[in-house]
């Protein structure tokens, strides 16, 4: 009987410490630790183990992300625990490690096993008698504080995890220049750990404490003041919404364009001819991992665009100053594609096709005669779906009330084949006579 070989030793090993430090850890995160040859981690996390831990200790340089792959490397072969602040795997370097080792298909690097602690998240919920599940969680390490502002609605809970002590004041004047002034907060520190700490609750109108610990999470009850705009969860927020120059694609249209796109979390769109930047920034706020790069010629314009996303909440919209389909060369690879402006730009609409995948989707808009010519044509060569919208507003006529009537917008709406379908039929000229050409 040939006996089982021992299960293999993990080469890295991501161990998560509280505010509790050493004192809180559980046996298999102690015995991982005392046994690494290297324990690396940032140097509040270091401090926190005791002389008991013999391995050599390395704080990670900065920026940290570019520097995994080399500084595991450099050490292949010796026994490494990775220090992390609470749950590795929640914003935490466990994320990063993994990626590694998936690049690497830990042929080099061995083995990675993670050994969680609760989260800040976990310590807050119980403090606060707040359900997780009922809370969404907004980080603001390493990321700018706009993003709070996709997560603000009426009555919502949200815990946001800090980058410092100046975190706490930079969301109450958000939370004041977003019309949520009357929003309560506190502020929750070193927690799980003896110099935890809450402060007193008040408004964000009325935030006046001063920095306390670096280590802290920001406790907000969404409260929206009474005359602020209310921006909904959906795609057509109102136009008073955006700061435009008249180069906005109206609410309506807005909502039925951003249907026909589609979007899914961790999809990219490309928007041609940003013009306020309305369609990116609202594909964005369907969900945190959408991403959207959006083209626009105008400088001025382009401006606007990155001022309109910070307000609403998505401050990662990429914002492309230049010309399509001339700049599109340097764009990744969309998963769908919009254009509301330039489509009679010689060679874009069938730029824009080719660098679609199987299975994306591409929607333009028109009001003209010639740019919904070329809809049309494009129409007949690939399918889909071609439709005029057509929205009218009740005004006052004298003392009564009538219809005015805006523009109807030509709208093309496709998804790419996943595959060239191949028609079968005996009559030759059939594909002539089918009005979506043999090329659909």
């Amino acid at each position: 009987m040939i006996p089982a070989r021992p299960a293999p030793q993990p080469a890295v090993t991501v161990v998560g410490i509280g505010a509790d430090g050493w004192e809180g850890l559980p046996g298999p995160s102690r015995t991982a630790l005392r046994d690494a040859e290297v324990l690396i981690g940032g140097a509040r996390q270091l401090d926190l183990l005791p002389p008991e831990c013999p391995g050599e200790r390395i704080t990670w340089p900065s920026p940290l992300r570019p520097a995994v792959p080399g500084l595991l490397a450099a050490h292949s072969g010796r026994r490494i625990a990775v220090l992390a602040s609470g749950d590795p795997m929640f914003y935490g370097i466990g994320r990063a490690l993994t990626e590694v080792f998936d690049e690497v298909h830990d042929k080099e690097l061995g083995e990675l096993r993670v050994l969680p602690h609760p989260s800040s998240v976990s310590h807050a919920a119980a403090r606060l008698g707040w359900p997780v599940e009922d809370v969404e969680v907004v980080t603001l390490v390493g990321r700018p504080a706009a993003r709070l502002a996709a997560a603000l609605h009426d009555g919502r809970r949200l815990l946001v995890l800090s980058a410092d002590a100046t975190t706490p004041a930079e969301v109450a004047a958000l939370l004041r220049d977003r019309g949520f002034g009357p929003s309560r907060m506190r502020v929750l520190e070193q927690l799980g750990g003896a110099k935890e700490r809450t402060t007193a609750e008040a408004t964000a109108d009325d935030w006046a404490h001063p920095s306390g610990d670096a280590l802290n999470i920001v406790a907000v009850e969404c409260r929206r003041a009474p005359d602020a705009l209310r921006l909904g969860a959906v795609p057509g927020l109102p136009d008073e919404a955006y700061e435009h120059d008249g180069q906005l694609t109206k609410r309506h249209i807005r909502a039925a364009t951003l249907g026909a796109l589609a979007p899914a979390p961790g999809e990219l769109l490309w928007d041609i001819g940003g013009g306020s930047g309305s369609i990116a920034i609202e594909w964005m706020r369907t969900h945190p991992s959408c991403r959207a790069v959006t083209v626009e010629r105008d400088p001025v314009r382009a401006e606007r665009i990155t001022r309109n996303a910070d307000r609403l909440g998505v401050p990662g919209l990429r914002v492309v100053t230049g010309a399509a389909p001339a700049v599109l060369v340097e764009l990744p690879p969309p998963d769908a594609v919009f254009i509301g402006g330039g489509l009679t730009a010689p060679g874009l609409l069938d730029a824009c096709w080719e660098a679609l995948p199987a299975g994306g989707r591409l929607v333009a808009n028109t009001v003209t005669l010639e740019s919904e010519a070329l809809l049309a044509e494009a129409y007949r060569r690939h399918g889909g779906e071609l439709v005029r919208l057509a929205v009218a507003h009740a005004v006052p006529v004298g003392g009564f009330t009538g219809w005015r009537q805006a523009m109807p917008v030509t709208q093309w709406a496709v998804q790419k084949p996943l595959r060239t379908p191949v028609r079968k039929t005996s009559d030759p000229s059939a594909a002539a006579d089918d009005p979506a050409g043999a090329d659909r």
